[in-house]
């Protein structure tokens, strides 16, 4: 019996545009990444190195992108975060039936962008409709470590079989399975949350 839900954020709750920032670069010269660059990606969605810091890093890759620039295409892969999804969300707290998590890889500049975009009133409403909301830049872990779930685990006292986790990356719901975690990979495009109660 499922007691507990844990839900990531992007193309769950935000719909993205994954290929908008590499495209928005290509104009400042990128190309494909490499693994410098990927490291310095998984180290800000970490929080192991401030936005400052993040953008000067990656000024040094792009040299004629402006900061402004950067930001810009930084924040490319967000798009619109549909009200039915929220409406959703704030149900199933109301009916108070499950214990509800959000657990998301992302980051400083890019959770300020949804704070603006959202407006702040939707924004905390979406927040207050999780017992936690998890950060990963916050947690100094990311998705899919087997950390950061064995953490989520042990400091909120779930049980693994009684735990369903909803992610649209295969290796983050491998990872949880891996777990004991119950898990739904949701297919982008073909699914979407608010069918949720039927994979309970």
């Amino acid at each position: 019996m499922i007691k507990n839900i844990i839900l990531d954020f992007g193309d769950i709750f935000i719909d993205l545009d994954k290929l908008a920032t590499p495209r928005a670069m290509e104009k400042f010269g990128y190309k494909s990444p490499t693994p410098d660059l990927d490291t310095l990606f998984r180290d800000y969605e970490k929080g192991l190195t401030s936005s400052q810091k993040f953008l000067e890093e990656v000024s040094n890759f792009f040299p004629n992108a402006s900061e402004k620039d950067l930001i810009a295409a930084w924040n490319a892969i967000l798009l619109d975060f549909p009200d039915r999804r929220l409406e959703f969300v704030e149900k199933l707290a109301e009916e108070n039936q499950y214990r509800l998590f959000l657990l998301s890889n992302t980051n400083d500049i890019h959770i300020e962008f949804v704070k603006k975009q959202m407006g702040m009133e939707k924004f905390n409403r979406f927040k207050n409709a999780f017992e936690v909301f998890y950060l990963s830049y916050e947690m100094k872990m990311r998705k899919p470590d087997a950390e950061i779930f064995e953490f989520v685990l042990t400091a909120n006292k779930l049980n693994a079989s009684e735990t369903i986790f909803v992610d649209d990356t295969k290796e983050n719901t491998d990872a949880a399975s891996s777990l004991g975690i119950k898990t739904w990979n949701l297919q982008v495009g073909k699914e979407d949350i608010t069918q949720l109660k039927s994979y309970l």
